[in-house]
């Protein structure tokens, strides 16, 4: 293939092992490609907290912006910081195979029994007081405080290692980070432990590949990787958070599995505080489950998340 493609990334070092995977993907099919370094806001500025950004976008709107001015020809991102909303003149390519969706812990080894996490560890922190945990997630914020309603929350911003490394000297008793962009480059410590009672943002995990709307040799040349069960699951918890809010600045969490020709889907909605809750809980055959993010999330406004919904709404 004579034209060489130009993949726009941010400069981490997961948005690059990203990008190289989509680069790598294209080679196996016999496209060219480069990689093209493009600054976002989210990558700027590392101080404020990512709600109070008005995060929607933050981390794809600058590789949007390259994209509509012709600067790259396709941009991968991690699916989970993608509005529901593509901008207009861009379409989504290819949705690669889903990593791990689970977010997990990473936690002082001083701070907890005998250096390793068990249920004892779990039960040790409900009767803690004075625990501090930091995150930059407002739905890993109320999902914690649900589970323990006494703990302190920290805000923490930067790339992977930016985070680590304030974990490693604070005196935060832990972190929570999102698996699949710890082992995707190596860096889950040995100390962290898989949060399975946490549901995890639409499409965590997953990762996307956008191109221009009328880009034929891009769209052709992403299909071929598309990965069918990954972009239905995460099409169903993505329309999930359109209908409820829209933004993925709220403690709305969604899931959705193939199994056995079955789609098992869970959904939930937080009060910040973390003190109300609605969940919903579908199972549907993979052919009747083109709506079922809708569906589930009207369920779940008729069930106890509209009042929440509205609460998060007026905080705004």
């Amino acid at each position: 293939m004579d034209k060489l493609i130009r993949i726009g990334t941010r400069e981490s070092q997961l948005a690059v092992w990203q990008a190289t995977q989509v680069q790598n993907l294209l080679a196996q099919y016999h496209y060219k490609s480069e990689l093209v370094y493009i600054k976002s806001e989210g990558d700027i500025d590392l101080q404020t907290p990512l709600y109070e950004m008005g995060v929607q976008g933050i981390f794809t709107r600058s590789l949007d912006i390259a994209l509509l001015a012709g600067k790259i020809d396709i941009a991968v991102h991690s699916m989970k910081d993608v509005p529901t909303q593509l901008p207009q003149g861009i379409v989504q390519a290819a949705v690669l195979e889903r990593a791990s969706y689970k977010d997990l812990l990473v936690y002082k080894e001083t701070a907890m029994t005998n250096g390793q996490w068990s249920q004892k560890n779990d039960d040790f922190l409900r009767l803690q007081e004075s625990v501090t945990i930091a995150t930059s997630s407002i739905r890993r914020k109320a999902q914690w405080l649900n589970r323990f309603p006494t703990h302190n929350l920290e805000n923490l911003r930067g790339n992977v290692n930016t985070r680590l490394k304030k974990v490693a000297e604070s005196n935060w008793h832990g972190a929570i980070f999102a698996a699949a962009g710890l082992e995707r480059i190596g860096l889950r410590p040995s100390n962290s432990v898989e949060l399975d009672w946490m549901l995890p943002a639409p499409a965590q995990g997953a990762i996307m590949v956008v191109c221009r709307q009328a880009d034929d040799l891009c769209l052709e040349a992403c299909a071929h990787f598309n990965h069918a069960d990954t972009a239905l699951c995460a099409k169903i918890e993505r329309d999930f958070l359109k209908i409820l809010l829209g933004g993925c600045s709220t403690p709305i969490s969604a899931l959705a599995e193939v199994q056995r020709g079955m789609i098992i889907f869970k959904g939930n909605i937080l009060s910040l505080d973390g003190q109300q809750k609605a969940t919903v809980d579908k199972t549907v055959a993979v052919s009747e489950s083109m709506h079922l993010g809708a569906i589930a999330a009207q369920e779940l406004l008729a069930n106890g998340g509209q009042e929440i919904a509205e609460e998060i709404r007026n905080a705004g």
